[in-house]
């Protein structure tokens, strides 16, 4: 190998060398450097405020699944707001209202089924309007069963199995099927569940052709699905059709108003509720990606709910 000789540097030619190096050290990576002082009127501007999170609240029915994830996808995608959704019974609902822990519920049914719990927390719970007329609940069979009449269950006892199938205790339309099996001295027992178990059980039933009576209500996709029909009810235990209505904590019109404004003008009327419904349904595990599909395609509606800045 040959050798290389060391070069000899003269104490005059070491200087610049030496600073060179120095120079590079100072902005060798890793090494901290100071910022150069931004230029007059080269400041940037101050970024905007973050929005606060707004929290719905919703119970595991059809159609407050579906109204919750439609509002849900506009606040995110069109508002810029980040959104909590925390799904409970009805009464734990009402009572996160009250008490400031939410900002909205998009399923309060009125004059009846809801009725105990706004007089309960009256003047703790703010309603902006319906979003959905023409509600119904009742007790619904398959529309090929031979009777027409609560009146007549009895007489289909045991072929029910003595039993009315409901949805989670603390719905208004299970108290008041209770009161409907004592007005019309039904033989028959209110049976607990939810509403997917509901209609896993509507379901089997209608595919076995054995006779069934459930705890129903519209607006709901069963009623698109299969071929069904509400029972009369001569004595008006039920009522006469209900408004579902849109309810907030008090203080939400002056904390988030545009938000408010978009909940006041979020309305729905049976065929655009039900294709939501009837699209989420279809979807299983993926309600996020359905709602926004459908927001697609109904984009001019959507538009006309969103507050104009």
């Amino acid at each position: 190998m040959k050798e290389t000789r060391p070069v000899k540097i003269s104490s005059l030619n070491r200087l610049p060398l030496l600073l060179t190096a120095v120079a590079g050290l100072l902005v060798a990576p890793g090494c901290k450097q100071e910022n150069k002082a931004p230029a007059a009127g080269d400041t940037e501007a101050p970024a905007p405020a973050k929005k606060p999170v707004v929290r719905l609240v919703y119970v595991n029915w059809a159609e407050g699944v579906a109204m919750t994830h439609l509002v849900q996808a506009i606040l995110e995608d069109r508002m810029g707001y980040e959104v909590k959704t925390t799904m409970a019974d009805v009464a734990p609902v009402f009572a996160s209202l009250a008490n400031g822990d939410a900002d909205a519920f998009l399923d309060g049914w009125l004059p009846v089924t809801h009725q105990s719990y706004m007089e309960r927390f009256q003047g703790k719970v703010v309603d902006l309007g319906t979003n959905y007329e023409d509600a119904r609940i009742g007790l619904v069979v398959p529309a090929d069963l031979d009777i027409t009449s609560i009146e007549q269950l009895n007489g289909k006892a045991k072929d029910l199995n003595q039993s009315i199938v409901g949805i989670d205790s603390g719905a208004g339309i299970m108290t008041t099927t209770e009161k409907a099996i004592a007005e019309y001295k039904l033989d028959l027992k209110l049976v607990p569940s939810s509403g997917p178990a509901m209609t896993a059980e509507l379901k089997d039933a209608i595919a076995k052709k054995r006779p069934v009576v459930v705890t129903g209500w519209k607006p709901h996709w069963k009623f698109a699905r299969w071929d069904l029909k509400f029972l009369d009810d001569p004595k008006g235990v039920y009522g006469a059709k209900e408004s579902i209505h849109t309810l907030t904590r008090v203080g939400l019109e002056k904390d988030l108003p545009d938000v408010a404004t978009l909940l006041r003008n979020f309305k729905l009327d049976d065929q655009q509720l039900g294709s939501l419904m009837g699209a989420i349904a279809e979807a299983e595990d993926a309600p996020e990606k359905a709602t926004r599909e459908w927001v697609k395609k109904n984009q001019a509606l959507v538009d006309g709910w969103i507050p104009k800045s």
